[in-house]
């Protein structure tokens, strides 16, 4: 008899983040820079689904996910709030999202890689915190060179806000997201943390 598995771990639930979080982390993969629609992972299945076609020229400048067991809530609202002068109601009630560089081509997304923060962008999108943590895979030999985003080639980081500022606009709607700013490593730490504080209060009820 063929036998199947069928305990496959949910990739926010159940995947492990890491012990060294906030230094290293697990990051599940949803979509890579040549697929031309976007995928995000289904909440209630785990499965990975398509959420849209990439909307015209825009391409995807990183391997691109979330970081398993962290959650974007008040916490992660509070911080948006404290360096910027944009104003964020709440987190956007996902996962908190990572963007992973890489030398190497990785054909497909569904899997998982172990990442490390260097910074990350503070976005806000429709009034809600939506950070994206900018990493780069562990033992990569020319992008783990860089300790900081402040380290990165102009032209990558440019790569990045553009990308956020017109990923969702539609020509006859206003554009709805919006930079707060740019932080480093060690911010990206605080960010991360937040994120799985508010994890905890997502799961536990506060307890």
């Amino acid at each position: 008899m063929v036998k199947f598995r069928s305990d496959k771990a949910h990739p926010w639930h159940g995947i492990e983040i890491g012990d060294d979080a906030p230094h290293e982390l697990t990051a599940f993969i949803e979509i890579v820079p040549s697929d031309t629609v976007k995928y995000e992972i289904d909440k209630p299945s785990g499965y990975l689904k398509i959420d849209r076609p990439q909307q015209y020229s825009n391409v995807v400048p990183a391997n691109y996910g979330f970081v398993p067991q962290t959650y974007c809530g008040d916490g992660i609202a509070e911080l948006a709030r404290s360096h910027s002068s944009l104003d964020a109601a709440k987190g956007d009630g996902d996962p908190l999202d990572i963007l992973v560089l890489s030398e190497h081509h990785i054909p497909r997304g569904d899997i998982i890689l172990k990442a490390i923060p260097i910074g990350g962008l503070c976005l806000i999108d429709n009034g809600e915190a939506d950070d994206k943590i900018i990493a780069v895979l562990k033992g990569d030999k020319v992008f783990g060179q860089y300790d900081d985003i402040s380290d990165l080639p102009a032209g990558i980081v440019d790569r990045f806000r553009h990308y956020f500022l017109t990923y969702k606009a539609l020509p006859s709607e206003p554009n709805r997201c919006e930079i707060a700013g740019m932080y480093g490593r060690n911010a990206s730490f605080a960010v991360i943390n937040a994120a799985i504080e508010d994890y905890k209060i997502l799961t536990t009820g506060g307890e």
